[in-house]
């Protein structure tokens, strides 16, 4: 909350590489104690520096708010998603990787990769990426202002009722990527257990068929967009993701659960429509301060993720086996109400416009 408006300041490049030198220190600190062997909780102190330097949220608010600052209204959305496709790639790849790796030579190795690719895309962000802000100006980081910046984006009023659009885009985007990140903390010890019972080879399938959704996503967003609105696209995109949980939520073999994982291949178009619907609702000197908050929302939503989806599985398992999925399609219904309610009624018919004006 203080880096976000800061950029809108002083620029994206700065805030691009804050990050970047924390996660740096970060596994520097996971070598020392890996290496000198020492006690795990010395891990929080690394965990402790990335976090005070924005960590890996701040380097997705920045690069949506450069996305935001270089692109126009029409394009954005596909943008965006370009942007969200590349988590599913880096996902895969790291996956594939990771694990792969890890059984051949241990942790230590990766764990330097990791060292190499932040320094490297430190180097990158500082003599490749042009900065994108037009108008720069110095800026103090630590002040109240950058807190007030983000209270006025909430509570100032704005034309064709900004201020309730953003805070129902907010809810809609906390709720799916509460439910994202829930169901995916499940799914690996849900095709373990029984009847399923899957071994490596199928979970790593299934993590494969998790990230193409990425690709598959954007794909249907670039042909949807052709003929349909962006807020109706986003309803498809719920409407995949439900249809996908409710076969998980069903699943009692191998095919029928990827039956889910194939009817859920357009689940993540609704994010990047979200983002990008937030970011056409503010001004160009104020995308920083929006993704910040965006990013806030998403670190608040991997703790109800985990709170939530982690108390309600066991808990079910009793009469539902799949209950945690069937209860994340019924929490989606809410966003997607929300975003076909602000489609229907939000915009404001060109014949009050002239009548005021008369």
């Amino acid at each position: 909350m203080l880096l976000g408006p800061w950029s809108d300041q002083v620029g994206r490049r700065s805030v691009l590489i804050a990050p970047f030198i924390g996660l740096t220190l970060q596994v520097v600190v996971y070598l020392v104690v890996m290496y000198q062997e020492l006690h795990v909780g010395f891990l929080l102190l690394g965990r402790i520096i990335g976090g005070l330097t924005g960590d890996f949220n701040m380097i997705l608010a920045a690069c949506f708010a450069y996305i935001a600052d270089v692109t126009d209204r029409p394009s954005r959305t596909f943008r965006v998603a370009i942007l969200e496709a590349c988590l599913g790639i880096a996902g895969m790849i790291a996956s594939i990787v990771g694990g792969h790796w890890r059984k051949v030579q241990g942790y230590i190795n990766p764990f330097w990769l990791a060292f190499a690719l932040y320094v490297f895309t430190a180097f990158y962000v500082y003599f490749c990426v042009r900065e994108s802000v037009k108008d720069l100006k110095p800026s103090r980081l630590f002040t109240v202002k950058h807190y007030q910046s983000i209270f006025q984006l909430f509570t100032v009023p704005g034309e064709n009722g900004r201020r309730s659009k953003l805070c129902l885009y907010c809810l809609a985007f906390l709720l799916v990527v509460t439910v994202h990140m829930g169901v995916k903390d499940l799914m690996v010890i849900y095709e373990l257990s029984f009847p399923l019972c899957w071994d490596s080879d199928l979970i790593g399938y299934g993590s494969a068929a998790e990230h193409l959704t990425y690709l598959s996503s954007l794909a249907g967003l670039r042909l949807f967009q052709l003929c349909l609105a962006d807020s109706w696209v986003a309803e498809m995109g719920f409407l995949s993701n439900i249809s996908g949980l409710v076969v998980f939520s069903l699943a009692t073999t191998t095919p029928l659960l990827f039956t889910g994982y194939g009817l859920r291949f357009f689940s993540m178009a609704t994010t990047p429509i979200i983002r990008s619907k937030l970011s056409k609702l503010v001004d160009e000197g104020e995308q920083g301060t929006l993704f910040s908050v965006v990013a806030c929302v998403e670190g608040i939503s991997f703790i109800l993720a985990t709170s939530i989806f982690n108390s309600v599985y066991p808990a079910t398992l009793y009469f539902m086996r799949g209950f945690a999925f069937l209860f994340g399609a019924i929490v989606l219904l809410i966003p997607a109400g929300i975003i076909g309610l602000i489609e229907i009624y939000g915009q404001k018919p060109l014949y009050s416009q002239f009548a005021e004006i008369s």
